[in-house]
């Protein structure tokens, strides 16, 4: 086989979680008056992490860049409960990822969504020890598609570039994959568009989760 590993973005990826986001911030922005916005809406602010998720709505919104941390606190003590409601795994994923874990295929996971949340909603969601190496957002590390922690994830696995695909939803991901020196996939079940992803340049571009098995 060509690659030995896989690495997923998570939100739009592996998981629908955009209603989770979007119940989570609109609840935040009502708690202290400020406007809210649609699910379509957050699928472009969402993909560069927290910080920039509420820097998106704060722009949107006219709100004052004095409420950032009040945000961002109640943004923290929402999602923990909120992602385990309406969130779940894309049609397809889970049938894909025991597939590749069947063929000896090392899955990983590097998202922008802060590393607490992302181990939080990996262990919700999908079985244990399913992952070798699950990043989120981690202080240590700029988001991408900067490929700091993409070249740390890729360390661990102790493999080479050309042994690794890496799938994501948005020209982030894309980015990401092609300054860490990686195979990019980009995908047409998650939050943005075609267009975005054959802008960055993506490798290669699917429609079905299934089909990543045919660039192995």
């Amino acid at each position: 086989m060509k690659f030995k590993a896989v690495i997923f973005d998570l939100d739009g990826t592996l998981l629908d979680t955009i209603e989770d986001i979007k119940i989570t911030m609109n609840l935040s922005l009502r708690k202290f008056g400020y406007p809210e916005f649609s699910t379509e809406e957050y699928k472009y602010f969402v993909g560069k992490g927290v910080d920039n998720l509420i820097r998106q709505v704060i722009k949107a919104g006219n709100i004052d860049d004095t409420a950032f941390e009040k945000l961002k606190k109640s943004y923290y003590d929402i999602y923990h409960e909120q992602s385990k409601i309406n969130t779940k795994a894309y049609a397809g994923i889970q049938e894909l990822l025991d597939e590749l874990k069947a063929k000896g295929i090392s899955l990983n996971v590097l998202s922008n969504k802060p590393h607490s949340q992302t181990i939080d909603v990996i262990r919700h969601y999908f079985k244990e020890d399913l992952f070798d190496e699950v990043y989120g957002k981690k202080e240590e590390f700029s988001p991408k598609p900067n490929p700091e922690s993409a070249w740390d994830l890729i360390e661990k696995l102790a493999l080479n570039k050309e042994d690794i695909l890496y799938v994501g939803d948005t020209e982030t991901d894309i980015f990401t994959a092609k300054n860490a020196g990686l195979f990019s996939v980009g995908v047409l079940w998650g939050f943005r568009k075609e267009e975005e992803l054959i802008a960055a340049g993506a490798d290669a571009i699917i429609k079905n989760p299934l089909e990543i098995l045919n660039l192995l």
